[in-house]
């Protein structure tokens, strides 16, 4: 089965500082019948405009992750990390037993990012960051891994049973994903226009995929998706 949402039903919410897309149950919006997608607690498609950010707050027991589009944004922990976050970066948090951070825009311009959260598989770690950066043509037509728990695939860490990919697709190129057992993949547009198993998705939609053995997504002009797969 594949469910898609589209752009327009995305709950939004527009603080002056902050424009965001929440596209789970987050803060003050509470849907009961949109709490998670698997594993996958929230997806938020956030802008923060210049000179300002989150200040610091706590989390604990969930794997964060930020993908930042554009922009950049400066971030402090009680780990003592002190880390610049820009385009095309990934970064990981595990909060386990408990943390702060804070999440400043500095700059002049507004920074775009997503950020992620997934229930961990496993309670009580201690807390930990990872960050790496990648080159574009790393997912030129290709799906690219970013983030995961499989120890020695050489991208951001992650210490939960998930994953996270990026394709680039000029138009006409496709790429597959074969979907494992009692897996929900989350696909969530970019940029552009694509075909996901011959139904159409354009920019912002998503799609919550469960029960299915493989999908195909191809590119009906140049387009850009980022790929979650996670337990159900």
């Amino acid at each position: 089965m594949i469910n898609i949402i589209k752009s327009t039903d995305r709950h939004f919410n527009d603080m002056g500082w902050l424009k965001t897309y929440w596209l789970f149950s987050f803060s003050s919006y509470y849907d009961p019948k949109n709490v998670s997608h698997g594993m996958l607690r929230v997806f938020n498609d956030d802008i923060v405009e210049a000179h300002s950010g989150f200040d610091t707050h706590p989390h604990e027991e969930m794997e964060i992750v930020s993908i930042v589009l554009g922009g950049e944004m400066v971030h402090k922990d009680t780990m003592g990390n002190e880390m610049v976050i820009r385009k095309n970066d990934v970064q990981r948090m595990s909060a386990g037993t408990g943390l702060y951070h804070s999440e400043q825009n500095m700059s002049d311009h507004p920074v775009h990012f997503y950020q992620i959260w997934i229930n961990p598989d496993k309670k009580d770690l201690k807390p930990s960051y990872d960050q790496k950066t990648y080159s574009p043509d790393f997912w030129k037509n290709k799906l690219a891994l970013l983030a995961s728990d499989k120890i020695g695939e050489g991208v951001v860490t992650l210490n939960t049973d998930a994953s996270l990919y990026r394709a680039k697709l000029d138009k006409g190129k496709d790429v597959g994903f074969k979907v494992g057992n009692n897996r929900k993949p989350f696909l969530y547009i970019i940029n552009g226009t694509i075909e996901i198993n011959g139904r159409k998705l354009d920019k912002t939609d998503q799609a919550r995929i469960s029960e299915e053995t493989s999908v195909h997504m191809k590119a009906i002009d140049h387009a850009e998706l980022l790929l979650i797969d996670v337990p159900a």
